[in-house]
């Protein structure tokens, strides 16, 4: 099966330039949906976040850190505790075992500090591309494209990237996307797939690529 084609390396470069003229990008209330103090609280949040509504993933989170907030603290709470806690966020009972081992491997292998790239992360228990990504952005100011849900449909739809997963579209975005572009192209992309490219129905008539996208092209969607 040949390959879907994918936007023209200037033509990326000018999608992203369009993106953040017409985007708000990473300003003070754009703290994600890991709105954390602390490196440890913003992996613990981001794996309890996963399946999760934010709603009910700062319930959780905020139950769970007025018990404790460290991971010795964490430890020294039996398993019921924290499944109770945390099951505003679903599947507790795997996430529960989940953060169990995570601040064991802190405690063991990281003496209690959180990695801050992204092997190091990924390392830890329960944490894969998408958290150690979101991670290195918004606790660690990193230049790096983290890729939920909608990042992953709109530079898909529009043509930045030809991937099936998030994880793939996270690689090729990095591969991609000019270097100006990777501390704010979270932001821009996100904000752009909520207001604009949504799932369902974008909004094409007013879209800044739509000159430039592969979706607008092939259907013309108007």
């Amino acid at each position: 099966m040949a390959a879907k084609a994918t936007l023209s390396k200037q033509d990326i470069e000018i999608v992203f330039q369009r993106l953040s003229e017409e985007m708000p990008g990473r300003t003070k209330t754009a703290k994600g949906p890991k709105d954390q103090p602390d490196p440890f609280r913003s992996v613990v949040s981001c794996i309890l976040s996963a399946q999760s509504r934010d709603t009910n993933t700062k319930t959780a989170t905020d139950q769970l850190f007025a018990l404790a907030q460290t991971p010795d603290g964490i430890l020294a709470l039996d398993d019921e505790a924290i499944a109770t806690a945390i099951k505003p966020c679903g599947l507790y009972n795997n996430k529960t075992r989940s953060l169990k081992k995570l601040c064991t491997a802190l405690i063991d292998k990281h003496d209690r500090n959180v990695p801050q790239t992204r092997e190091g992360l990924m390392s830890l228990p329960g944490v894969g591309r998408k958290c150690a990504d979101i991670v290195m952005s918004f606790t660690f100011d990193a230049d790096v494209i983290a890729v939920d849900t909608h990042v992953h449909r709109v530079s898909n739809r529009i043509g930045l990237t030809d991937a099936r997963t998030a994880d793939q579209t996270a690689a090729q975005l990095e591969k991609i996307a000019p270097d100006w572009a990777l501390h704010d192209g979270h932001f821009w992309l996100i904000q752009f797939g909520k207001a604009v490219c949504v799932s369902r129905k974008p909004k094409c008539e007013v879209c800044p690529v739509n000159d430039l996208c592969l979706y607008f092209a092939a259907t013309g969607a108007s």
